[in-house]
C-alpha cells in the first residue's frame, strides 16, 4: 500500500471517529428536506456545497452567488492529483447537501471521502455536462502527436549515471514527499476545465445541479450561469483571436505534465510532449525520457518549456537550458489549481487569462486588450 492511500486511510479512520462523536451536530445540520433531494430555502438556509477543486469551487460560487454555503477542499497551489481530505474537510462534507466534483477520473479520493464523512447529499459531476467521446478522442489525439511519450508509468527508473539524476530526484521527490501512487485515469485526461469551452458545459452543469438541489433558487442559479457563461464565450474569442497572430508553425507546447491537452486542441497549438510522463504532476520520468524530450525540443525548434505552478521547476530548468530555450517558471501556468487568494489568477477567467498571456509573451507576441467582460 503506498504512502497517499495509507494517509488516506489513517485520516479516514480519525475523521470517522470524529464524526461518530459529533453525531448529533452532524445530523442537526443535516436537513430531511436536502437529503430527500428537496430544497434548503425552504428551512431558511442556504444551500451547503462542497467543491473539490479551485476551479470548480469558483465556478459554483459564480453561480450559486449568496444562495450557497461554499467549501473548497482543494486550496491554491494543491492538485487533486496527490489529495488526501483533511478531518475537517470530511466534516464539512459530512454536513454537505451538494458536492460538486470533476470527474473525468481526476478524484480518486472522492469515494472514500464519502464514505468516511456519512455524505448523503446529491453529487454534481462537471464532467457530465461534456461528450465524454470528444473527450477520449482529444486525449488519444495528444498522444500520438507527442510520439506516445504519454505513458501512465510511474515506475519509471534511470538505468545510467546520467547527469540529469539530481533534476529528476528533485522533481520526483517535491510532489508529496515522493508519493507514487498509481491513480487509473483510464483513457481519459482529466483536466478538462483547462479549456473555456469545456468550462461552458461544466458550468451548465453545476447549474443544474444546484437547481436540482435547490429549485427555489433555480431562476438565480440559472441568471448567474447565463451571465459566466457571457464571459466564457467572451473569454474563447478573446483567445482564439491571440493564437490566430501566432504562425500555426510556432505554436508548439513543452509543459511540466500534460495539463494542457483541451487548451491546446481548441486553439491549434501543437504537443510536443511533457517533462513528466503522465496526466499527473507527481509521476517521474527518466534519463532516457529526459533526453528524448531534449531532441524533440531542438528538432521541432519548441521556444520555450512552461512549468505549472503546482511543480517544481527544477527539472524544466535542466532540460531548457540543455535544449538551449528559455524556461517559463517565474510567471507559473495555472492548471491544477487557480493563483492565490488576492492574486488576479484566483479566479478561472483571470488564471486563464494569465495562462494565455504567459504563453504568448515567451513567444514574442504582445497580447491584444481583453474585452470589457473580462476587464
Amino acid at each position: 500500500m503506498r504512502h497517499s492511500r495509507t494517509r488516506t486511510l489513517v485520516t479516514a479512520t480519525l475523521a470517522a471517529t470524529l464524526a461518530a462523536g459529533l453525531a448529533a451536530t452532524l445530523v442537526g445540520c443535516s436537513s430531511p428536506s436536502a437529503e430527500a433531494g428537496g430544497s434548503k430555502a425552504s428551512d431558511g438556509e442556504r444551500l451547503r456545497v462542497v467543491a473539490t477543486t479551485t476551479q470548480l469551487a469558483d465556478f459554483t460560487k459564480e453561480i450559486g452567488g449568496d444562495d450557497v454555503e461554499l467549501t473548497g477542499l482543494l486550496k491554491p497551489g494543491a492538485s487533486a492529483h496527490h489529495f488526501d481530505p483533511s478531518p475537517a474537510d470530511l466534516l464539512a462534507l459530512g454536513r454537505a447537501d451538494v458536492l460538486v466534483v470533476n470527474g473525468a477520473g481526476l478524484e480518486t479520493f472522492v469515494s472514500s471521502a464519502v464514505e468516511a464523512s456519512g455524505f448523503h447529499g446529491k453529487t454534481v459531476t462537471a464532467a457530465d455536462g461534456l461528450d465524454q467521446a470528444t473527450l477520449k478522442a482529444i486525449t488519444a489525439e495528444g498522444a500520438a502527436e507527442a510520439g506516445g511519450a504519454e505513458t501512465h508509468d510511474h515506475a519509471h527508473e534511470s538505468t545510467d549515471a546520467h547527469d540529469h539524476a539530481s533534476a529528476t530526484e528533485e522533481a520526483a521527490h517535491a510532489h508529496a514527499d515522493g508519493d507514487d501512487d498509481d491513480h487509473d485515469h483510464g483513457d481519459l485526461n482529466p483536466h478538462i476545465w483547462t479549456s473555456p469551452r469545456n468550462a461552458e458545459g461544466m458550468v451548465s452543469e453545476v447549474a443544474k445541479g444546484l437547481a436540482q438541489a435547490d429549485p427555489a433558487h433555480k431562476a438565480d442559479y440559472q441568471r448567474r450561469a447565463d451571465a459566466y457563461l457571457l464571459k466564457l464565450k467572451g473569454l474563447d474569442e478573446w483567445i482564439t483571436t491571440q493564437m490566430d497572430r501566432v504562425p500555426k508553425a510556432e505554436r508548439i507546447m513543452v509543459t511540466g505534465h500534460d495539463s494542457l491537452r483541451y487548451y491546446l486542441h481548441d486553439y491549434g497549438i501543437a504537443f510536443a510532449g511533457s517533462i513528466l510522463p503522465s496526466f499527473e504532476d507527481n509521476a517521474e520520468p527518466s534519463a532516457a525520457d529526459v533526453d528524448r524530450l531534449v531532441a524533440t525540443i531542438k528538432e521541432r525548434k519548441v521556444r520555450a518549456v512552461f512549468v505549472e505552478s503546482s511543480m517544481s521547476p527544477g527539472l524544466a530548468r535542466t532540460i531548457a537550458k540543455e535544449a538551449g530555450v528559455k524556461v517559463v517558471d517565474a510567471e507559473s501556468l495555472y492548471t491544477d489549481s487557480l493563483g492565490p487568494a488576492g492574486s488576479s489568477s484566483a479566479q478561472y477567467l483571470g488564471a486563464t487569462v494569465h495562462n494565455t498571456q504567459t504563453i504568448l509573451e515567451a513567444w514574442g507576441e504582445k497580447p491584444g486588450p481583453l474585452p470589457e467582460n473580462l476587464k
